[in-house]
């Protein structure tokens, strides 16, 4: 798990304690950078949508890339396809210009959030 997402947190100087807790804050990245590409969409500047969004997409990007199969097994092949549909929810919210289709990004990831804090108590 201490991939290139890692790597950028160092070189941002964010003191990271465990793999776990850098998956916690891509997970708490995912709702804020959605909550940003909302605002604007609804305010028109298309720009700065795009760019939340690409950041949204590149986090999920990183989480597909530091999915272990051997120890995740069906766990992780359920996460691939779950990261990759929100990047495709995105990649149509960015289309569309749908809030809608942000709000399920949102959705999810707050689920993901909750479970991965859950699973992971004693290490975050």
């Amino acid at each position: 798990m201490r991939s290139n997402a890692y790597s950028i947190y160092q070189q941002n100087e964010i003191s990271v304690e465990s793999p776990a807790k850098l998956i916690e804050m891509l997970y708490e990245g995912i709702l804020r950078f959605c909550g940003q590409a909302k605002h604007y969409m609804e305010s028109g500047d298309i720009e700065k949508k795009i760019y939340y969004i690409n950041r949204v997409t590149d986090i999920f990007t990183e989480l597909l890339n530091v999915l272990d199969y051997e120890r995740g097994g069906d766990v992780a092949t359920y996460l691939t396809g779950l990261y990759t549909y929100q990047i495709k929810l995105l990649t149509q919210a960015n289309l569309e210009n749908s809030t809608e289709k942000v709000d399920i990004v949102i959705n999810v990831a707050k689920g993901l959030l909750e479970a991965w804090r859950e699973i992971h108590q004693g290490e975050l």
